[in-house]
């Protein structure tokens, strides 16, 4: 163990010594990092070079930004070319996972990149300052060994540039990573993270993973068989359970929970693939459960939504069996609706009703909507609650902002006000709608700003109006 920074040498002889006693040492960002060769687990080996050029660009738009006297490193505006197959969904996630690993350690990573000398001392163009704070988040957590990669693995020329520079300096910047170690008195950089990240990284980790089943394309008795056949087992609770297992939730009889561990196995199986089984956080699929269960046959849904279409899918799905009409508002822009209908039209969603206008501009007597019962509200919110981020953005099309807040441990005051006013002014627009016989209000928060002061502001409203039968409210929020 190394006492203090002077013990660092730099000379080409100790190479080999230093890099063996900096990897003794756990230095992975994660909250529960993977298990080592000690116990016969292959070493982390690396990302295709695709994922670093995806991850720089995502971490280029979510990075904190700092003042003029604190700028470490210029970052260019310019993203890297990508190639074709970065749409792919598998690479998307580790894209997102690696990005948000980086902005996590922004200040750390940037410390190493300065100590080691590495910047000012090399000529290095701004439009890869991303790149490189991405791909050496990703080295140190390889414990500096070189990468392993197929041999049919398509090379980018920006990648293999930046791994070369970084290989040359490896020994510097593994001498640079334990002295910020040894100044925060830390046995790996985790533990340099602000308490509420830990906490919310453990949390992550430790919580399982939730997916509903597609009724219009297969029963849940046949998904039952079809993961069994693939080796998972049925049990009453999937927590602390390492094994390949699942259960069925006990408030949405559609909904299946998966230990969090077994993400990489279950996204490559058909199930997912073919949109029969869909991850998705639980506040949304007892949110539509909520509507489900108020109204009849014969009843329209109204969904304020700003980008959760697989939320929007399950209410179709939910009552495919009904005359009933969902409509849609808050679809951002008119240029998402091929998309929109692709989706529908693959899970097997027939009646969806996207409706053009923002909610707030849609007359309460608006003549579509006199047979709409409930109205779901899910506003955009600070999102601190979401068990799973990088799913979340990926299914809910939202905002990666949500990994910027996250990496600092909350939401700024300012943020959370204009938040709160803009869920108020849907929350009183829905209570004007007098045929309406429920709102539905669900947030990913953990703010009472977010949740409770925003039904009871709203509440009050109500009181001060002219409805004549008040109608009965749910209000559903992601506990932490």
């Amino acid at each position: 163990m190394l006492n203090s920074a002077s013990e660092l040498e730099f000379s080409d002889e100790n190479n080999a010594r230093e890099i063996s006693q900096f990897a003794s040492v756990e230095v992975s960002g994660d909250a529960v990092s993977t298990v080592r060769s000690s116990t016969g687990v292959p070493e982390k080996t690396g990302y295709p070079d695709s994922v670093y050029v995806l991850a720089a660009n995502i971490f280029q738009g979510i990075r904190i930004e700092k003042s003029s006297d604190k700028i470490l490193i210029k970052y260019g505006n310019e993203p890297l070319p990508s190639l074709p197959e970065s749409e792919d969904e598998t690479l998307q996630r580790l894209a997102y996972e690696l990005a948000f690993s980086t902005l996590k350690y922004q200040d750390i990573l940037e410390t190493m990149l300065i100590d080691s000398y590495i910047f000012p001392s090399t000529k290095i163009p701004d439009h890869l300052s991303s790149l490189i704070i991405v791909m050496l988040y990703d080295f140190q957590d390889r414990k500096f060994q070189t990468r392993v990669l197929p041999d049919n693995e398509e090379s980018i020329l920006e990648v293999q540039e930046v791994e070369n520079l970084l290989n040359s300096f490896k020994t510097k910047l593994a001498a640079a990573l334990a002295r910020c170690r040894i100044k925060h008195d830390a046995l790996s950089i985790y533990h340099i993270l602000p308490e509420i990240v830990r906490k919310q990284e453990l949390r992550a980790s430790t919580l399982p993973l939730y997916a509903w089943i597609n009724t219009c394309k297969i029963s849940p008795e046949e998904v039952f068989i079809n993961l069994k056949k693939k080796g998972y087992n049925e049990v009453k609770s999937v927590w602390h359970i390492d094994d390949k297992v699942f259960a069925v939730d006990q408030h949405c009889y559609d909904v299946l929970i998966f230990p969090s561990h077994l993400k990489k196995d279950l996204i490559n199986i058909d199930l997912f693939k073919d949109h029969k089984l869909i991850f998705q956080d639980k506040s949304r699929s007892l949110a539509v459960h909520s509507v489900k269960s108020l109204i009849n046959l014969d009843d329209d849904v109204l969904m304020v939504n700003t980008g959760s279409w697989y939320t929007v899918a399950h209410m179709s799905i939910l009552t495919s069996n009904n005359t009933s009409k969902i409509f849609v508002c808050g679809i951002n822009s008119q240029d998402k609706n091929p998309d929109l209908n692709n989706l529908f039209t693959k899970m097997g969603c027939k009646n969806i009703e996207i409706l053009p206008e923002t909610f707030t501009d849609i007359d309460s007597k608006d003549q579509r909507l006199q047979k709409v019962k409930v109205i779901l509200l899910l506003p955009r919110c600070s999102d601190l609650g979401v068990s799973n981020p990088i799913e979340f953005i990926l299914n809910e099309h939202e905002d990666t902002d949500l990994l910027k807040d996250l990496s600092q441990g909350g939401t700024s005051e300012d943020k959370l006000q204009v938040l709160a006013q803009q869920q108020y002014e849907l929350l009183a627009h829905a209570m004007k709608f007098v045929k309406a016989q429920a709102v539905v209000y669900c947030t990913c928060s953990v703010y009472p700003e977010e949740n409770e002061a925003v039904v009871k502001k709203a509440l009050e409203f109500q009181n001060q109006g002219t409805k004549i039968q008040p109608y009965s409210g749910t209000h559903l929020r992601q506990c932490p």
